[in-house]
């Protein structure tokens, strides 16, 4: 089991970095450039049971991940896992606090997930990913902040 964690401020209360994950194109907005995703399906929002369907793509292959909220606390997390995709195991919480006299947010990932292949497989490749997901997340907390701030 691989973990990873990615955390900044954002000069916002947590209201509104909260809200701007509740918007229906937020998958397109926080995805990079360089990693092509179509969302094929979101159903639910934020909320515990909601659930995205969306196809990345690796090169010219295409894969199908779906995923299913299990947590949900409005304004303070909620909790994605992978029910099927990629990973062997994949759990990305998302976690907001209040900072500095509820002027500023602590938005923090947390993703725990394991490569198909077992501990073989990520221990060759587990640098990779960590490298990517560091990419990726930076990425988006750089959209978060500069959407949030305005």
């Amino acid at each position: 089991m691989l973990h990873f964690k990615h955390s900044s401020i954002i000069n916002a209360p947590v209201e509104i970095v909260w809200k701007f994950h509740e918007r229906p194109d937020i998958l397109q907005l926080l995805t990079p450039p360089w990693q092509p995703v179509q969302v094929i399906r979101r159903e639910g929002g934020l909320g515990a049971g909601a659930m995205t369907e969306f196809r990345l793509f690796l090169g010219i292959l295409p894969l199908t991940w779906l995923a299913r909220h299990t947590d949900y606390e409005k304004y303070r997390l909620f909790t994605d896992e992978q029910i099927s995709g990629p990973f062997e195991s994949w759990v990305h919480r998302h976690e907001f606090t209040e900072e500095e006299g509820k002027t500023r947010t602590r938005l923090t990932d947390n993703v725990t997930y394991s490569i198909p292949g077992g501990d073989g497989v990520e221990f060759i490749s587990g640098w990779l990913i960590q490298a990517q997901l560091e990419a990726m997340f930076r990425y988006r907390h750089y959209v978060t902040k500069r959407e949030c701030e305005r």
